[in-house]
């Protein structure tokens, strides 16, 4: 499995706090020496001041249950200089506090207002509240970190040197506390910030492509990530330009959310043409079973990959959770493909595709039939599955030229824009950081 494992790949372009719910995932694994992961996680976390996470990885590893004096330290030092950030900021978040529940909390403008006419604020101060919600987050304080971070993007305007890191770190602690719908909020919001700012293209390509990355871990947990992984990865040009230039193995996770999602058939042509196109730098078995089935026609080949596929998602953290969907929707697409070619088939020979013994295989066709997925009768008597020959649906076809017609409006408008904006902006390059 290792040779399929795409761990290092994607967390090269992750936060280090979101690469240990990866690596943790990996030490249940089979695939590396748990020892050598946990070796790497407690270099990786001694880089942040989760003393916690490290003493326990310690254990783990059989260094000693007392904690070392340097590690006692460090965490009277770590206390000690969280201290003084909150007492730092505590006048201001008394205010804060005390305006809570008032209509000022509504709107950014009004509170930026108010606090500056009646509370003597100084933009200057959204310095300490930024520095202090990076050090919770170091500390791995997510949910206090958020607190602050809010009230950052409240006051702070896109112009602050700290904007684009308040957007980057909201949104990693989101993504580690679970908060899939204020993630998606976040992701959307620090896309936007992305394609409408002034980088050059090699900076807007490397957000781009660590946006990407991060948006696999919400698009996979949110109820609607289905439907946007698809919308944002292969119908937005930037990013897919980003996926086919920096990281073509994110084509794992985009034909994984084309299979399951049922409502999104339509761009499975258009996912195929990106697979051939990229398969000399990227292939795995779930672009291979993609390809033997819808190019090559080949299902013995696409039968034995669907095998290997099963594997693949059980190894992977983003997407362990579609494995059930993941083979339904698969042996569904084999058998639709299969009953284009062939008007009348035997179901033992459809068992073989489908990898199913005959009864299961029998039993699977009759629920397709009873939930009117299928147009098709079953022979019982002779073994045989004879298909029927369904119209094709005139609104189909308008709502597919529809959404062609919508991605070609966007693409142009993005293009307009992009040359407007270049020809009337002046100024320099913004210099960004990441978060961490």
């Amino acid at each position: 499995m290792a040779q399929f494992d795409l761990t290092s790949r994607n967390c090269q372009f992750l936060d280090r706090h979101l690469t240990f719910p990866l690596l943790e995932f990996l030490c249940d694994k089979n695939i590396y020496s748990k020892e050598v992961l946990l070796e790497y996680i407690l270099d990786t976390v001694g880089k942040t001041n989760m003393i916690d996470y490290t003493m326990d990885t310690r254990k783990r590893l059989n260094l000693g249950e007392q904690m070392p004096e340097e590690l006692a330290q460090r965490r009277a030092k770590v206390l000690t200089k969280l201290k003084e950030l909150q007492n730092e900021i505590a006048p201001l978040m008394k205010i804060v506090e005390d305006l809570k529940n008032t209509d000022s909390m509504k709107d950014s403008k009004t509170l930026l207002n108010v606090l500056q006419k009646e509370f003597n604020f100084k933009i200057e101060m959204l310095d300490s509240v930024y520095k202090l919600a990076k050090y919770l987050y170091e500390c791995g304080n997510y949910v206090d970190s958020i607190s602050y971070l809010y009230f950052c993007l409240l006051v702070m305007q896109p112009t602050d040197k700290n904007y684009l890191n308040v957007l980057w770190g909201k949104l990693a602690a989101e993504i580690l506390t679970l908060n899939w719908s204020s993630a998606l909020e976040d992701l959307n919001r620090l896309r936007e910030y992305i394609d409408n700012s002034n980088f050059t293209n090699v900076q807007a390509l490397q957000q781009r492509t660590w946006l990407i990355h991060w948006s696999v871990l919400v698009f996979f947990n949110h109820a609607k990530g289905r439907d946007l992984i698809i919308d944002m990865f292969l119908y937005k040009p930037l990013y897919l330009n980003a996926i086919q230039t920096m990281c073509p193995h994110i084509l794992r996770y985009l034909a994984t959310a084309v299979i399951i999602n049922r409502t999104h058939r339509n761009a499975l042509k258009d996912l195929i043409k990106v697979i051939q196109q990229e398969s000399y730098t990227y292939r795995d078995p779930i672009t291979e079973f993609l390809e033997h089935l819808y190019v090559n026609f080949d299902f013995e080949s696409a039968r034995m990959k669907l095998h290997e596929c099963q594997t693949v998602i059980i190894n992977d953290f983003f997407i362990i959770g579609c494995l059930a969907e993941f083979v339904e929707n698969a042996r569904l697409m084999i058998f639709e493909t299969f009953c284009r070619i062939h008007q009348c088939i035997t179901i033992s020979m459809l068992a073989d595709k489908l990898n199913m013994k005959q009864d299961e295989a029998e039993c699977w066709i009759v629920n397709l039939i009873r939930n009117a997925r299928l147009d098709a009768k079953i022979d019982s008597k002779l073994g045989h599955v004879v298909m029927g020959t369904p119209p094709l649906s005139p609104y189909q076809q308008l709502v597919e030229k529809i959404d062609s017609l919508c991605v070609r409006s966007e693409t142009l408008t993005g293009l307009v824009e992009r040359k407007y904006r270049a020809k009337n902006n002046d100024s320099g390059d913004n210099n960004w950081k990441y978060y961490s």
